[in-house]
């Protein structure tokens, strides 16, 4: 189980080659988790298959009223949608900004995964989506949560420098930039839905670039915006999506396919990632751990 504020069941999943699934905001209650933006916050499985997915997701789903972001949706069994044809499928490829700027390799892949789903689909078109800067909203209730731990002189030495520094840019969010950005992100989640009057789901590369090196890493954190860019939209809109395993780098690290459904609409999106996940073998290759193992 994982928790995706912006990224973090589907870029892990990508970077490691399995399953990772965030459904529509809501959906799976978040109830007891620390929360980083509940305006954003989701909770999901990272598994080996997508059927492992749909059957955690029918655990996971339902209306919990205790959660101030819990939507009333009827209980619904995910893993009915494993198997499903996808023959009359219209695939939408929003090209701006998420495959602007990909690593050679990711970008290599998704072009022939797409290639893959082309042919098992009824048609792949281009569409524009909405773009929303929830990125105020985000900072603000990150804040809201830290606050006072950070006010506490004793616990704010407790945070990493690097947290804490992204912890406090919330305090400069004032309450009409928060309002203004939460309602962009409401009109964002409504306006949305025209996309989907002409295609059943979408399909973008999950991340732009592969994971640095832990030594790299901790001399110097790579660029947030850049890590996080193909999948904050969705939770922004708080549309379902799915990463599913779709190729490796010529260094031998996975790439992850997401594709998105509408809001509530998972079992469409479960359909097509089985549909493809099946048509590859992508899955059933692990990457190299570079581990030698000494009996």
């Amino acid at each position: 189980m994982g928790t995706d504020t912006a990224a973090s069941v589907r870029m892990p999943a990508a970077f490691c080659g399995v399953v990772g699934l965030k459904a529509t905001h809501g959906l799976a209650s978040i109830r007891g988790i620390v929360p980083l933006s509940e305006t954003h916050d989701h909770v999901g499985p990272l598994c080996r298959s997508v059927g492992d997915s749909a059957l955690m997701l029918t655990a996971l789903a339902g209306f919990d009223p205790l959660d101030a972001m819990s939507i009333p949706s009827s209980a619904a069994n995910y893993f009915e949608a494993i198997g499903r044809s996808v023959s009359q499928f219209r695939i939408g490829i929003p090209r701006e900004p998420f495959f602007a700027g990909l690593d050679p390799d990711i970008g290599a892949a998704v072009d022939e995964a797409i290639a893959v789903i082309r042919k098992m689909t009824r048609s792949v078109t281009d569409v524009t989506l909405p773009a929303v800067n929830s990125l105020p909203a985000m900072l603000a209730d990150v804040y809201a949560y830290h606050a006072n731990y950070a006010a506490d002189p004793e616990r704010r030495k407790l945070y990493q420098p690097l947290t804490l520094e992204r912890i406090l840019e919330g305090a400069a969010i004032s309450a009409p930039m928060y309002i203004d950005a939460r309602r962009r992100m409401a009109v964002g989640r409504n306006i949305i839905a025209d996309t989907f009057a002409s295609v059943e789901v979408l399909v973008t590369p999950t991340t732009m670039v592969t994971p640095p090196k832990v030594a790299g890493a901790l001399a110097s954190p790579p660029s947030e915006p850049t890590l996080i860019r193909n999948t904050v939209p969705f939770n922004a809109l708080g549309i379902p999506s799915i990463s599913v395993p779709c190729g490796f780098t010529r260094a031998g690290l996975p790439i992850g396919l997401q594709i998105s459904g509408p809001r509530l609409g998972e079992a469409r999106m479960l359909a097509l990632a089985h549909a493809y996940e099946q048509a590859t073998a992508w899955h059933q290759r692990q990457p190299s751990s570079g581990l030698v193992r000494h009996n």
